[in-house]
C-alpha cells in the first residue's frame, strides 16, 4: 500500500512528480527487543531495498548486518582516502576518425587502496553516491583534470580536450555550477578545453531545472556530452532543445557490431540522427577493426576504446601521444 501511494503523481510548481520508496522492515522481537536496535536493523534492510533497484521493500536478515559492517568499513576507508589524497586520474585517448589523431582524452578516477591496489570507479561510485562523498569526489576529479590539461599544454599538446564524467547525483547538487566555476577560476584552465559527460538518465530530471543548468554550463564555454545514448529513454525533443554538443553511443551497441543486426541498425540510426541535429557522435568501447571499419563507413566522427589504448596514467599518456606521431593509430 505504501509503495502504491508513493507512485501517485504529485503536482509541484506546475510539474508532475512521481516519487518512489525504499522500505526496510525489522520485526519485534526477532530482529531486536528495543527501539534503537529495531530502527538500526530496519535502516539496514532499507539500504538492501535500495541495492535491489529501489521502489521495493526488504525484511531484515542477520546476514545484512555482516554486509552493513563491511559497508561501514568501506565508507570509512573512502572518507579517509579523500582526506589522504589517494585518488588519481587515468586517461583514455579519443580518436578523430577523419585525421586518425588523438583529439582528446576521457578521465577515469582510480583509488589507490592500501590492500586492493588500484580500484576502478565502478567499485566505489555507488557507495560514494549513497554517502554524499560523490560531491567531493567530483570536485577532486575535475581539479585534477584541469591540472592535467595544463601539464599537457606544457608538454606541447595544446589542443587536446579533457572529458570528465559526472553522475546525476553530482549534476543535480545545488552547488554543482558554483563548483565548476570555482575550479575553472582557481586552476586558470580555458573552459573550451573541458568536456562534461552526463548520463542519459539526467534527461529524466525536471526539464526546466535541467535546461537552466545546461544553458549555464554552455555559457561557461564547456562542451556538453550526453553519455550512454541508446541505453535508456531519451526524448528527441530534449536533444533538440538542450544545448548539447556531443552524444556517445552506448558501448553495449558497439560491442555487438557487426555480428548483431539490431545493434548495427541502432548505431547507424544514432549516427544519422546526430548528424541531422548537428551533434558530434562518439563511439566508445571500440575493440576490433571490424567495429572500427563499420563506424567509419557509417559516418561516426570520433571513437575510443581498447583497440587504441586502455586508460593510461599521466606518464604513459604522454608516451602514447608522442608515439602517435611516429606510427599511425589506425592501420
Amino acid at each position: 500500500k505504501l509503495l502504491r501511494q508513493f507512485r501517485q503523481k504529485v503536482a509541484i510548481n506546475g510539474h508532475e512528480i512521481i516519487a518512489s520508496a525504499s522500505i526496510g522492515i525489522a520485526m519485534f522481537p526477532k530482529d531486536g527487543d528495543n527501539g534503537d536496535e529495531l530502527f538500526r536493523n530496519a535502516d539496514t534492510a532499507m539500504y538492501r531495498a535500495k541495492e535491489r533497484g529501489r521502489n521495493n521493500y526488504q525484511f531484515f536478515t542477520p546476514a545484512m548486518n555482516i554486509k552493513a559492517a563491511r559497508r561501514l568499513l568501506q565508507q570509512e576507508e573512502l572518507a579517509t582516502a579523500l582526506e589522504g589524497d589517494r585518488f588519481e586520474l587515468h586517461y583514455q585517448p579519443k580518436i578523430d576518425l577523419a585525421t586518425e589523431r588523438v583529439i582528446g582524452v576521457e578521465a577515469f578516477l582510480r583509488w589507490h587502496h592500501p590492500e586492493k591496489g588500484l580500484v576502478s570507479a565502478q567499485q566505489f561510485i555507488g557507495l560514494a553516491e549513497e554517502t554524499g562523498l560523490i560531491v567531493r569526489l567530483g570536485e577532486l576529479a575535475l581539479r585534477q583534470a584541469c591540472i592535467q590539461i595544463q601539464a599537457l599544454e606544457r608538454a606541447g599538446f595544446e589542443s587536446l580536450k579533457m572529458a570528465v564524467n559526472f553522475s546525476v547525483r553530482q549534476l543535480t547538487d545545488p552547488g554543482f555550477l558554483d563548483m565548476i566555476r570555482k575550479v575553472i577560476t582557481e586552476t586558470g584552465v580555458s573552459p573550451d578545453c573541458l568536456e562534461l559527460e552526463m548520463p542519459v538518465e539526467l534527461l529524466n530530471e525536471d526539464p526546466r531545472m535541467l535546461r537552466e543548468l545546461l544553458v549555464s554550463l554552455n555559457d561557461l564555454g564547456v562542451c556538453l556530452i550526453l553519455d550512454d545514448f541508446g541505453a535508456g529513454s531519451c526524448s528527441l525533443v530534449s536533444l533538440q532543445q538542450l544545448p548539447l554538443d556531443v552524444i556517445k553511443i552506448d558501448h553495449r551497441f558497439i560491442r555487438d557490431i557487426p555480428y548483431n543486426v539490431s545493434a548495427t541498425d541502432v548505431a547507424s540510426a544514432v549516427i544519422a540522427l546526430a548528424r541531422k541535429l548537428h551533434l558530434t557522435v562518439v563511439a566508445e568501447g571500440v575493440e576490433t577493426l571490424q567495429q572500427l571499419s563499420f563506424l567509419k563507413s557509417a559516418g561516426c566522427a570520433q571513437c575510443q576504446g581498447n583497440l587504441f589504448s586502455y586508460p593510461l596514467d599521466e606518464d604513459a599518456l604522454i608516451g602514447f601521444l608522442i608515439r602517435q606521431y611516429e606510427k599511425p593509430l589506425i592501420s
